[in-house]
């Protein structure tokens, strides 16, 4: 997919262009969250923090640095990152009052959808925590996210050949444990299938 004329640095400085942007990318977005967090309120909140990001960002966009996509996809793993970090020095009744934006029910009803969707997702993530963790982000977002090779170097910041070999060592790590599942669960529920052929090359 290509980006929109002129980038992310055009697109912050023209309403029409940033809505193509936020158009473009934003049920990606929301993909990418809802397979991180499991409550719907949260999923609304980090996906309008990505593209606030954006805002605060695009002048660090370099198009021979990597696609709009992985750039984009490295924020939304900041943004993520950022806030297990928040919970983390929270306990979990202050993080479930704080911080909530009001959402009708059409929204909620749409994000508790989305969350049911993404949940072979969770679960796959859940199964790459024992892996080091650049292995493990660069296998997410290939095997998870569905990136190709070269996008998930440009989200990490990392050379293609990096990401390879990070790529291989994961599902070598992931393939004895893959052995003993069942085969017959839906696409992304098991190790089998993060530590498949999935995800597009470079």
């Amino acid at each position: 997919m290509e980006g929109i004329r002129g980038g992310p640095r055009a697109a912050v400085r023209d309403p029409q262009l940033f809505e193509e942007f936020y158009r473009r990318h934003v049920d990606a977005m929301t993909s990418f969250v809802a397979r991180r967090v499991a409550d719907p309120h949260t999923v609304a909140d980090l996906t309008a923090e990505i593209f606030l990001a954006v805002l605060d960002s695009a002048h660090t966009y370099r198009p021979s640095r990597g696609s709009e996509r992985a750039w984009l996809y490295g924020i939304a793993r900041n943004v993520v990152s950022s806030e297990r970090r928040r919970a983390a020095r929270e306990s979990e009744r202050d993080r479930r009052i704080s911080g909530r934006r009001l959402l009708e029910p059409d929204d909620i009803a749409r994000l508790v959808d989305k969350l049911d969707a993404e949940s072979p997702g969770r679960r796959a993530l859940a199964a790459l925590e024992r892996l080091p963790a650049g292995e493990r982000a660069v296998l997410e977002l290939i095997a998870v996210d569905q990136l190709t090779v070269s996008e998930a170097a440009g989200a990490l910041g990392i050379t293609q050949v990096t990401a390879r070999v990070r790529l291989h060592r994961a599902r070598k790590s992931l393939r004895g444990a893959a052995a003993g599942e069942p085969t017959d669960g839906p696409r992304g529920t098991s190790l089998s299938y993060v530590t498949g052929g999935t995800g597009g090359e470079a």
